[in-house]
Order: C-alpha cells, then sequence, then structure tokens
C-alpha cells in the first residue's frame, strides 16, 4: 500500500472490481462515431453489447432501475439503416446518432416507466422531459433508466423500490447520488453518457465519488419539466470526459415554455480560458486524503497559466436555508396518507416542511438573495473558484450519508457536501472533474465554478485541465477493447 502522501493521479487505475467476464464497452461520442463509420461495428452490434453488459454488471452496482432491451434494438436497427443511406451525412442533423444513454428515473419517459426511487405511484403524465425529447432527436439511444433515492431526497442512491447502487471503484462504498445510478452506469462503461438532476449536488457528488464528469449547467440553461418550485434543482449531463459534456450541452440547452425558467441556449462568448484568476477555497471538514489529491491541481493550474489565489470561503454556510427550501417542497407534495409509504429519512424532512412557517420561508429567501449578491461580488475578482468538489471520499454504500451526519432527525444529511448545494442556490455552472485517486483508489474530484451564463468559459478551461490530468480516463476495468 502506498504511503499517506502518495497522490494517483486518475490515468493510472486499480484493477475493475466487478465481476464482469468482458470489458466496458462504451466508448466516448467521437470514438462511438467512428466505431460506425468505419464499420468495425454496428450500432445494433454495439447496443446488443451494452444491454449484454447491462445484464453482466449491472447486478453487482445496482445502476438501472430499468432497460429499455427490445425498444433500444429498434431504434439502434433504424440508426444503421440511416448510416447505410447516407454514410457520415447522417451525422450532420443527429449528432448523438446510435449513441448509449441512461437517464436518472426523476425524469420522465415515454416508454419506460419513472418511479423517482419511490413506492408513491407516479402520476406524472408519461411523455418525454424536453431534455429526454431532445437527445431521442439527436439520434441518441435510451438505454435505460437510472437509480435515484427518493424523488431525490438524499445525496447517496438508496430507495425502498431497489439496492443500494454501489461504485465501481469499490462496490462497498457509495456512488453518491441522487444521480448515483447515472455516474456509476458512466463510470462502468454501462452507457456513453447519462442525464442527472442537481438540487444540492446530486450530478457534481457522485460524479466525484465515481470519477467521472458531471456537470450542472447555469439555472435554466436546460428545461426542469416539471419545474421545481424550490428553484434549486438543475438539469444536467454526466460523462467520462469533457468533450462529451460539451456536446451533449449542445444539444439540451435551449428554452421550453413549460419551464418558465429556462432561458436562450446561447450564452456571449466568454474569454479564452488562458491567464484565468482563480480562487482556491478549501471547505470545512476535508479530509487529508481529498487534499492530497486536489492539493496536486493546484500547481497544475499555475502551470496553464492561471493566477491562483487561495482564499477562505467568503459567505456563511447556506445549509439551515436549503434544508427550510427542500422542506418546504417536500412537503407540498406529500399527503399524510401517502406517509406510509415514504422513505423514513425523506418522511423526517417532510414532517418537519409541515412544521415551517410563512416567515420561515421568506428568510431563507432572504439568505438566498444574499448569498446571490455576495458571489455576485467575489466572482467580479474571479473567473473562476476552484476546490475539492466533496471534501470526503464516499461511505458505505447502504448509508444515506456518513455516519456523523446519518439521523435523519437531526437533518443533517448533506451538510457533508458544504462546496456543492451554494451554487444551486446562486444557478452558477459548476463542473466536477476527476482529479486523481487516492491512495486506496477512491476517486476524487475537483470542481470548476463560474460564473452565471459563463457555461462555456467552464467547460473549455476543465477541458484544458483534464488534458494535463492525463485524462480521458480508463474506467475502473481498463481501457475499451473493440467490439470486433
Amino acid at each position: 500500500m502506498p504511503d499517506s502522501t502518495t497522490v494517483t493521479f486518475i490515468g493510472v487505475v486499480p484493477p475493475f472490481p466487478l465481476p464482469s467476464t468482458r470489458p466496458p464497452v462504451c466508448r466516448s461520442i467521437r470514438e462511438t462515431r467512428q466505431l460506425f463509420l468505419t464499420g468495425r461495428s454496428t450500432v445494433v452490434e454495439h447496443v446488443e453489447n451494452v444491454l449484454t453488459a447491462v445484464g453482466d454488471v449491472d447486478p453487482t452496482i445496482g445502476a438501472f432501475v430499468a432497460v429499455a432491451d427490445d425498444r433500444a434494438r429498434s431504434e439502434a436497427d433504424a440508426a444503421d439503416q440511416l448510416i447505410g443511406a447516407l454514410g457520415e451525412v447522417a451525422f450532420r442533423d443527429r449528432p448523438l446518432l446510435g449513441v448509449p444513454i441512461a437517464v436518472k428515473d426523476l425524469i420522465q419517459t415515454r416508454d419506460l416507466p419513472t418511479r423517482r426511487g419511490s413506492l408513491l405511484p407516479n402520476r406524472r403524465p408519461a411523455v418525454d422531459a424536453p431534455a429526454v425529447a431532445r437527445l431521442r432527436a439527436a439520434g441518441a439511444i435510451l438505454v435505460g433508466k437510472t437509480a435515484t433515492s427518493e424523488y431525490g431526497w438524499s445525496a447517496s442512491t438508496v430507495s425502498r423500490v431497489a439496492g443500494p447502487t454501489r461504485n465501481p471503484w469499490a462496490p462497498e462504498r457509495t456512488a453518491g447520488g441522487s444521480s448515483g445510478g447515472s455516474a456509476a452506469a458512466v463510470a462502468a462503461g454501462l452507457s456513453t453518457a447519462a442525464v442527472g438532476t442537481d438540487g444540492a449536488g446530486s450530478i457534481r457528488i457522485p460524479a466525484a465519488f465515481c470519477g467521472v464528469v458531471g456537470f450542472k449547467p447555469s439555472f435554466g440553461r436546460v428545461p426542469y419539466v416539471p419545474p421545481s418550485a424550490e428553484r434549486l434543482s438543475h438539469l444536467g449531463p454526466l460523462a467520462r470526459e469533457v468533450a462529451d459534456i460539451t456536446a451533449l450541452m449542445a444539444v439540451l440547452v435551449g428554452p421550453d415554455h413549460r419551464d418558465p425558467d429556462s432561458v436562450a441556449g446561447a450564452a456571449a462568448p466568454t474569454a479564452a480560458p488562458t491567464a484565468l484568476r482563480i480562487g482556491w477555497l478549501e471547505f470545512p471538514g476535508t479530509t487529508d486524503e481529498v487534499r492530497a489529491v486536489t492539493g496536486m491541481v493546484e500547481p497544475v493550474l499555475a502551470r496553464l497559466g492561471h493566477r491562483v489565489e487561495r482564499i477562505a470561503v467568503p459567505f456563511t454556510d447556506p445549509y439551515g436555508a436549503l434544508v427550510d427550501l427542500l422542506a418546504a417542497a417536500e412537503a407540498a407534495a406529500a399527503t399524510p396518507e401517502e406517509d406510509q409509504l415514504c422513505d423514513p429519512g425523506r418522511l423526517a424532512l417532510v414532517r418537519y416542511g409541515r412544521t415551517l412557517t410563512g416567515a420561515a420561508l421568506l428568510r431563507a429567501e432572504e439568505t438566498r438573495m444574499a448569498l446571490r449578491a455576495r458571489l455576485h461580488r467575489v466572482m467580479e475578482r474571479y473567473d473562476l473558484l476552484a476546490m475539492a468538489t466533496v471534501p470526503i471520499t464516499p461511505f458505505a454504500a447502504d448509508d444515506v450519508a456518513p455516519p456523523a451526519t446519518t439521523d435523519p432527525d437531526g437533518l443533517r444529511w448533506l451538510a457533508w457536501s458544504p462546496a456543492t448545494y451554494p451554487f444551486n442556490f446562486t444557478g452558477q455552472p459548476a463542473l466536477s472533474l476527476p482529479a486523481g485517486v487516492t491512495p486506496h483508489g477512491l476517486p476524487v474530484g475537483v470542481q470548476l465554478v463560474g460564473r452565471v451564463g459563463d457555461d462555456d468559459l467552464v467547460l473549455r478551461a476543465a477541458s484544458r485541465l483534464e488534458a494535463e490530468l492525463a485524462r480521458p480516463t480508463p474506467r475502473p476495468g481498463g481501457d475499451f477493447q473493440g467490439e470486433r
């Protein structure tokens, strides 16, 4: 075992821990397209390999709660016919043609059940959410729905409808959440990319824990339908490399009348990601293991020409306001008659929400406005903020939070991730990038946060940093081996 100061960058990974007889099959979007254009694989063969791999591997990690099967095969056959008839032209209006994508079970789909991680009935219409419809229009093939905690209430992926989602790097550990199924599917090579939701870190936390890229766009860039009244929730992609996140964002962005907060997709061009002013933060509770990995990223940023300045966390922790806003939203969606079907942890949150007054919610909104104003001033001095995405490494797979915060009645179930939820209050774009692995082989993420609307700058800066950190990353199972 390496000593406690040894840091392994993501380019070197331990053996894949899952008992699979075949390597993960999914490549990047660009590589997948080349598979099809060069005839090394048809879309049907590729999708069949993905579905087989899901059947082989997923019982161990629990990333999926529904698999498309025949529908995916039919769409793959149609994609092959298009490629056969048009060749490369087929990709002109369908940039994701034939690419296997997974979708979090909170997001509505027309042809796969959306259970929202819950025993409670889902009374929403069985139609594709805007993000799903846009992915399909771009040619992507939906291979399945991925696990979530009930209604996404916790930053783990434990629910009453399925076993916990396990981390592909260490199956006894959590994949994080609540988009843990999406992150685990991508990390295990069971989908090229996935879509998740993020109301307090639910894309970025599992991305960091599973060693993949997770992006929370600026609030409103991707329509969130049905919209969430707490106005903390974002929808965004997870993938193994930044280039795929960028390609997915080009498909996902743009307004939709069903989400009044959604805005035009294209932001104004931002400054080139050279010589940026970056404020480096360290949040309370950061472990030595995490610090050792992320501390190696700071000099890499400097080597890229950025001016990195270590600063104290420039705001007060808004956790109390977060709890009040989330609890009120959960209580509004719940009736006492359904309490017996609720996840116990979420039920504690619902019951607390029923006690909140209008004055308490206005105080939470005041906290939100003050935080937005404070970070607006901070971002006048810095182009980006950088920090460890999560200050700890993954905890036990069966737990909803680290042991010190697992008591749901204490409502501290998310207090261990103080670097994620503040940027849901502010709506800023935030991306978790794999930074390295600990001596125990657990991934660690670094988070880049930009100004509202500076999504493009965050993505381009992350892409440059990714290249310096020896990305793209081998999956936990090792490098891809082609279909034939």
